[in-house]
């Protein structure tokens, strides 16, 4: 994904990029998982660490450590707390910001490669 080992735009993408797509598979694993009983939904969060790592001024590719929780949505009678509205949400949700990074590198590369004399 890297344009260059000292690309800190291109690294800040693609652990974004990275991050939505952990996200979309917990969401998908708290889905597959809703009628498990005591089954305990899963969180994600790796803009903390991406925000950090944006802070420091000297991003690179592996900076960005996602974290993962779980949910503290009350539990149903059989154990289980997903809460399918909010798992699709959140799958949502992703889906959407992925669109807008994948569009954000493409322009990205569409601009260096004018840079350079491409077409």
């Amino acid at each position: 994904m890297l344009v260059s080992a000292s690309d800190p735009v291109a690294a800040a993408l693609g652990s974004a990029l990275d991050g939505l797509a952990l996200r979309q598979r917990v969401a998908a694993d708290n889905i597959a998982n809703i009628d498990t009983p005591g089954f305990t939904a899963a969180t994600l969060d790796f803009e903390s660490s991406l925000r950090s790592a944006l802070a420091d001024g000297e991003m690179t590719e592996g900076d960005v450590l996602p974290t993962t929780g779980l949910s503290s949505a009350p539990a149903g009678a059989n154990g289980n707390n997903v809460d399918l509205a909010t798992e699709t949400m959140t799958a949502m949700q992703s889906v959407f910001q992925y669109q807008l990074l994948t569009r954000s590198v493409g322009d990205r590369y569409s601009l260096v490669t004018t840079a350079i004399g491409g077409m």
